[in-house]
């Protein structure tokens, strides 16, 4: 019991220094800020953020600067004073506190807008950085339970009724100090509600205006009108809603739209294609575990053009308190696919998923052990399959060492210093 409260004490001083520390950055970064002074788009959500940020950049090209790998607090202070954020030794902290004031005395971007993803993985992240950077643009691509287990405690303090409230309304901090546009997702209440009495003009999106989405595992075709969309990619269904805003949002800017998304550079762990050993199809969506993200792959593996369909599932993480519900509700949204096989990674899988899915006439391979998945794929996979993985527990492990070119690990999620030595930790080498 002693342990446990000094830990929970260790956790609140380490929440409230993050803000204090990140005021400190925010107060130079803010110079350079004022000093560019950009066009501000601001995309925000749950999931899906960084795609539309790597959509935007396909079209506006070299007009824009964008925050990459840059989405906190601290990340977007460190961006636009020109600085990497911590990926490796946690001295360079240090580094980092002594260079911010020099950076903040002449350092300058110099692209006339500042495309900048945000995320609100915590209380108050969102609000922090919406109003700071007060942006012209607000892209909110989507809404769900992600880092649920973060705003427990505001709701357990009553200040919000549950965690789709306390989650709505940190997001809700970016429409609510947008000057021009919001783009929102129509179907979401939650969305609509939250932006009903904002300032900014709010542009509901309606997915389901488009004609038709065609997936193979190497390619995507939406069309709309006369329009074909073309990616030489895998992409959800759910990316109709990118499509629809940046044709509208081009013509604000008075900006060329090409439809051709042929080529696009997705970050990685993003629906990335690979050919694996024996020719087999390789579908990479491994960078997060939520399980809005987690619906939307699994929609697409539904509706995708292969016949010989596996998942490899890991994990939906920091659930919190929803844990057991959202991993057994996951097994209904596995079944709907109709796999050929199901590979299960992780405790929480094993544990909830599993079970479920017996219960509904599947048969999944359950384990804890990356390595024993990746046994079990090597043994079985003869090169027709599609393998089509999605979540934690170190699936890019097995992606890598089930790929064609050795090479193409490099395009893999997770590939930092910190990363790997997390990996080898766990015997994964």
């Amino acid at each position: 019991m002693r342990y446990n409260s000094c830990m929970s004490k260790v956790s609140t001083l380490k929440k409230r220094f993050y803000f204090v520390a990140a005021k400190y950055f925010r107060y130079f970064a803010n110079r350079a800020f004022r000093r560019w002074h950009p066009r501000v788009i601001a995309v925000t959500g749950s999931a899906g953020k960084t795609t539309m940020l790597d959509m935007l950049e396909h079209e506006m090209g070299d007009k824009a600067h964008y925050s990459h790998d840059a989405n906190s607090a601290f990340g977007v202070s460190f961006d636009l004073l020109g600085l990497k954020g911590i990926h490796g030794s946690k001295l360079k902290w240090i580094y980092l506190f002594i260079a911010a004031p020099f950076r903040g005395l002449f350092y300058r971007r110099r692209a006339k807008f500042y495309v900048v993803e945000i995320d609100g993985e915590r209380p108050h992240e969102a609000e922090f950085l919406a109003e700071w950077l007060r942006p012209e643009v607000t892209i909110w691509v989507s809404i769900g339970l992600s880092h649920a287990v973060q705003f427990e405690k505001v709701v357990e303090e009553g200040k919000f009724k549950d965690l789709s409230e306390a989650i709505t309304a940190e997001f809700a901090n970016l429409p609510a100090n947008t000057s021009k546009r919001v783009y929102i997702d129509a179907s979401s209440k939650l969305m609509v509600e939250a932006t009903s009495d904002i300032k900014a003009k709010v542009i509901p999106i309606q997915k389901s205006l488009m004609k038709k989405y065609v997936v193979y595992p190497d390619s995507t075709d939406f069309t709309y009108g006369d329009t074909t969309f073309h990616f030489d990619t895998p992409q959800p269904k759910d990316v109709a809603f990118n499509l629809f805003v940046l044709q509208d949002l081009m013509k604000y800017l008075k900006l060329p739209f090409n439809p051709d998304f042929s080529g696009l550079k997705m970050a990685p762990g993003r629906c990335s294609h690979f050919v694996g050993k024996g020719g087999a199809d390789i579908v990479d969506s491994t960078y997060n575990a939520h399980m809005i993200s987690m619906a939307s792959i699994l929609d697409m593996a539904k509706r995708m053009h292969a016949e010989h369909k596996w998942l490899v599932i890991g994990d939906i993480v920091d659930q919190g308190s929803l844990e057991e519900e959202e991993h057994r509700r996951l097994a209904k949204l596995i079944a709907e696919v109709k796999p050929e096989r199901v590979v299960l990674v992780g405790r929480r899988t094993k544990e909830y998923t599993a079970p479920e899915l017996k219960k509904l006439g599947i048969s999944a391979v359950a384990t804890t052990d990356p390595r024993k998945a990746l046994a079990y794929l090597e043994k079985r996979v003869r090169g027709r399959e599609t393998l089509i993985f999605k979540g934690s527990q170190y699936l890019e492990w097995i992606i890598e060492k089930m790929l064609e070119n050795p090479a193409d690990a490099a395009k893999l999620c997770r590939r930092d210093r910190g990363a790997i030595a997390r990996r080898k930790a766990w015997g994964l080498e």
